[in-house]
């Protein structure tokens, strides 16, 4: 079957609504993201601002408040003029990121477990997705596994951090490692940073285009819908040197040419002016909701991953007599009214994700607390 299959995430979803499961699968918050974004995005309504089509590329406020941002939080100097494009979702921009920097034959590596969407835009693209297999026993990224990957055919390579599914934030070591293979074999990177300010207890995400010779040779992706919690209005972007990001946003504009014009422009609001608190209390109600889910899990028998970051986190299923996440997930919906996210499709090598299953704890408590009741009466 070729890569550009159905999501899994919106199969899971599809029976959650189906059969009035709790969705634990697909991640999205079911809260409203910051009042101030929020006013800006009705205000612009109001008043006709983005009513009709904004600039190609992206209003010039947003892609000025994503300049400031990226050199504000990480050091990076972005021309908003030429090193920054506004896309319809990080989902966007990391398939155009793909389509454009990537040519057919070209070997893309790209890190087990994955986000299925790049093993569609590299099939797509008519490249070859080379799989890399985690650290044995662990699912932390292996550079020696990263460095006998790479060919002379090899043009990219794909990094999540924080990490989707695992909850992975890439140390320092590691991130140090893999920018030197990547400068080594001069290959593009691809950084999907979506969940950029979704970290915890002392895990700080930081980017690898702020490591040594990195800057000039990765497109790093961002999103308001992760760290502004509005997903549905999918505004994404990607940064990095302007001979990159032209090509990214050639291929951009031919995709959905443009979208949002008000919620650009209340992103922007939303970047240049939430306090600093913001993002700490951001991070500090997340970390209280994942360690509700994870506790309770554990109690059922599910040893957890601990997540370092994103709003996912990991359970073996072997725990409760299983040996298959997609058999688990696929009886959890009728058994107990639950909906998760299965591993295994989103990995090569069977070993890799056989055992494990992503549950999202982007939710309100209460809706976290009946989940692990429906779980209780179903396992306990």
């Amino acid at each position: 079957m070729r890569a550009h299959r159905r999501s899994i995430f919106g199969e899971m979803s599809a029976l959650a609504a189906e059969v009035g499961a709790v969705n634990l699968g697909q991640g999205f918050p079911d809260t409203e993201g910051p009042a101030l974004v929020r006013d800006a995005a009705i205000e612009a309504l109001r008043t006709g601002r983005g009513a009709q089509y904004p600039p190609a590329h992206g209003l010039p406020e947003l892609r000025a408040a994503i300049a400031d941002h990226q050199r504000a939080w990480y050091g990076l100097d972005w021309d908003p003029r030429t090193d920054v494009v506004v896309t319809t979702g990080a989902s966007e921009a990391i398939a155009a990121a793909i389509l454009a920097l990537v040519e057919p034959g070209d070997e893309v590596l790209v890190l087990e477990p994955w986000f299925d969407l790049y093993a569609a835009a590299i099939d797509l693209a008519g490249a070859r997705r080379v799989a890399v297999p985690p650290v044995p026993g662990t699912l932390r990224p292996d550079p020696a596994a990263i460095a006998a990957a790479v060919t002379p055919r090899s043009r990219m390579l794909v990094l999540n951090s924080p990490h989707n599914p695992t909850g992975v934030v890439l140390t320092a070591d590691e991130l140090a490692a893999i920018a030197g293979i990547a400068a080594a074999a001069d290959l593009v990177v691809l950084a999907d940073e979506a969940y950029e300010h979704l970290w915890f207890d002392g895990h700080p995400h930081v980017p690898i285009a702020t490591l040594p010779g990195m800057a000039e040779r990765t497109v790093t992706v961002g999103s308001a819908g992760k760290s502004l919690s509005f997903t549905g209005w999918k505004v994404g972007w990607a940064t990095g040197p302007a001979g990159l990001i032209g090509a990214v946003r050639v291929v951009r504009q031919h995709l959905s040419y443009v979208s949002g014009g008000p919620f650009q422009w209340a992103v922007a609001q939303g970047l240049t002016q939430l306090p600093a608190e913001h993002w700490e209390q951001f991070r500090a109600g997340l970390a209280a909701q994942r360690d509700l889910l994870a506790g309770g899990l554990a109690g059922l028998g599910l040893p957890v991953l601990p997540s370092e970051g994103t709003y996912f986190l990991l359970t073996d299923v072997r725990g409760l007599g299983y040996d298959s996440g997609e058999r688990f997930c696929a009886e959890l919906p009728g058994r107990a009214g639950v909906v998760a996210i299965p591993v295994a499709p989103l990995c090569e090598h069977p070993d890799v994700g056989q055992h494990w299953v992503r549950w999202a704890f982007c939710k309100q408590p209460a809706v976290l607390e009946e989940a692990l009741q429906r779980l209780t009466v179903a396992f306990g």
